[in-house]
């Protein structure tokens, strides 16, 4: 449910990890470092660690990652139809 939202969020931008929670409501701390760890995993994510004070972390897509965008488009694409068609169904109905 959440690792494709994660990667269109951050096919947009590199964020930190509060930037992605408030991207995300609904998303609990945990959930989210588990996906982002998953997606760092299969190397479609990249996590770089700041060591500054404060230290911070970003997230960015890797060349992998990158390179799923076009399928995001195209599942972002499908659905804008999927609403069209499905919602204009509904108002014949009605």
């Amino acid at each position: 449910k959440w690792k494709i939202l994660i990667l269109w969020h951050l096919s947009q931008n590199t964020m930190r990890f509060g930037e992605l929670m408030r991207q995300l409501p609904g998303i609990t701390q945990a959930t989210l470092t588990n996906q982002l760890r998953s997606l760092e995993e299969n190397q479609l994510v990249h996590r770089e660690v700041f060591l500054e004070v404060p230290p911070h972390v970003e997230y960015s897509l890797t060349e992998l990652g990158r390179a799923f965008c076009p399928v995001i488009e195209s599942i972002a694409q499908w659905g804008k139809h999927y609403i069209q068609v499905v919602g204009h169904q509904q108002e014949q109905n009605e």
